[in-house]
């Protein structure tokens, strides 16, 4: 690790490395965190990025990025963070990772991050009149009663630039033009299965572009957890994915061991791959019995 501390180093001095985990930490301001991101992708080929997930760590909010380099397989986490609670902000890497855009938004849904170069700042799950961040720690529930009313279109959008000076502004624009011709598939549809709906741009028969709408079976289990003891958690675990269940208790039970230092019986890891494998073939079958279905 301390060869990857010395790379990180040279590239940014202001960075903060602890290497004393199981994966290197990076700990960046936001003002140097695109320019290590191009960085960490172009020469030190941290090619994939994993996951990112929102953190409220109450005197701030903030970001962890999980990359991964394909070729040697190494893993690493950097931490980014803004003390701002009222107009957090934070740059965005989806230029980098396209995978981020949909990662970063959903962040922003959840914490309220807005992120600095993202071409469309909009909720990722909730509803367009959702008040509030719910997985902030100061989240109050009260603000938002059930509602019986139907959920309005998404046709504006929004992205925040900076310029050379570093000021930020909020630009408004729109999901389609006026001249286009949107069809709207899902969720009750064949091929979507109640839990995603999409909004396509036709131009004949090609598709000129799809604004996914997601959010239809998605249950607040992180929040819920919130007030919840961890044998309580596996429950919801299991329900994330039925023909997985198994897979998602046993990663949470990994990380429940891991923090607590658990060494768990040889016989039980056994046992633990033989029903995780069980899963995955069932998981695959599925898939491909939906897949021709829906050819």
């Amino acid at each position: 690790m301390a060869e990857i501390q010395d790379k990180i180093t040279q590239l940014c001095p202001q960075a903060q490395v602890d290497t004393t985990g199981e994966f290197p930490l990076v700990t960046v301001d936001d003002a140097q965190w695109h320019d290590l991101a191009r960085a960490l992708k172009t020469q030190l080929h941290y090619d994939v990025l994993s996951a990112v997930v929102g953190m409220d760590w109450t005197e701030a909010l903030g970001c962890v990025y999980y990359l991964t380099n394909t070729s040697t397989h190494e893993l690493l986490h950097v931490k980014v963070a803004t003390a701002d609670r009222e107009n957090p902000r934070l740059h965005s890497v989806c230029d980098l990772w396209p995978v981020a855009n949909f990662q970063e938004r959903e962040v922003y849904d959840f914490y309220g991050i807005v992120f600095i170069g993202h071409p469309d700042m909009r909720r990722m799950f909730l509803r367009t009149d959702w008040v509030g961040y719910p997985l902030r720690k100061d989240y109050d529930p009260a603000t938002n009663p059930l509602r019986l009313d139907d959920e309005t279109n998404e046709d504006y959008t929004c992205r925040w630039v900076e310029d050379e000076n570093g000021k930020v502004t909020k630009i408004d624009g729109k999901v389609f033009e006026d001249d286009e011709y949107v069809v709207n598939v899902g969720p009750q549809h064949p091929s979507t299965h109640g839990v995603m709906r999409y909004r396509a741009s036709l131009d004949g028969e090609i598709v000129k572009k799809i604004d996914v709408v997601s959010g239809y079976i998605h249950r607040g289990i992180e929040k819920m957890c919130e007030s919840l003891t961890y044998p309580q958690m596996l429950l919801y675990t299991e329900r994330m994915d039925y023909m997985a269940a198994h897979i998602n208790r046993h990663c949470m039970c990994l990380c429940v061991e891991k923090a607590l230092g658990l060494e768990v019986p040889r016989r039980a890891e056994l046992i633990r791959l033989m029903m995780d494998e069980l899963m995955r073939l069932s998981s695959h079958l599925l898939s491909y019995g939906c897949l021709t279905m829906d050819q």
